[in-house]
């Protein structure tokens, strides 16, 4: 089973050159899971980027993609090592997803409300291993994102359902240990790394505080 624990999610307005030493230094500092986001390439841009950071991370930890999962198939067709793929409610349907990955893929889904958590209950056994749940806190990573749930409307929307919950929107080191009293399976942050002087201390530090709750 995918440890999913902490997930670095990327950020686009990093230059790319400096994205790939980012998630170098994440993932050996523990960073569990790497999801490449990147709403504005192309295509062709999310493809190269996808091969170069399945390179990087180098089955170190599960590597998987947001929103595109031509690119995964794509990618995998190139040999290179994608895991699978992160859907929002939007995107194509996961039950399409799951049945062009195939069962060993990761796949997971933006879920903010109750209505949405019962959407995912109403799935096949085993059509989502996760689920993606926020914001946590208003982020400028996101700005068309729902209101904060903060972590209490987390923990409500997590107690609701049997799939593991992963926390994202907003989140840095402060927020760790007490997402995971809350229910969390694990945590996704982007600027808290992707915008640090040294990603490898903050990932340290966001390990040590996951590790924090016996």
């Amino acid at each position: 089973m995918t440890d999913l624990s902490l997930h670095l999610v990327t950020d686009h307005r990093v230059p790319f050159d400096r994205l790939r030493d980012i998630v170098d230094q994440a993932v050996a500092a523990g960073v569990t899971v790497v999801q490449l986001r990147d709403k504005v390439a192309t295509g062709a841009e999310l493809f190269a980027r996808t091969l170069d950071l399945a390179d990087v991370v180098a089955g170190r930890c599960a590597f998987i993609v947001d929103d595109r999962v031509d690119v995964v198939l794509a990618a995998r067709d190139r040999g290179a090592r994608v895991d699978g793929i992160h859907l929002g409610q939007s995107d194509l349907p996961v039950a399409a997803a799951r049945a062009l990955l195939g069962a060993d893929a990761l796949v997971g889904w933006t879920a903010n409300t109750s209505a949405h958590l019962a959407a995912a209950a109403a799935f096949a056994a085993d059509t989502l291993d996760y689920l993606g749940v926020g914001v946590i806190r208003a982020t400028a990573t996101k700005p068309d994102h729902p209101r904060p749930l903060g972590i209490e409307g987390f923990a409500e929307l997590a107690a609701s359902t049997d799939l593991p919950c992963v926390a994202i929107g907003g989140i840095d080191v402060g927020d760790v240990t007490a997402l995971r009293v809350a229910g969390a399976a694990g945590v996704a942050v982007v600027s808290a790394v992707c915008a640090a002087d040294d990603p490898g201390a903050v990932v340290r530090d966001l390990r040590a505080a996951w590790g924090a709750v016996a």
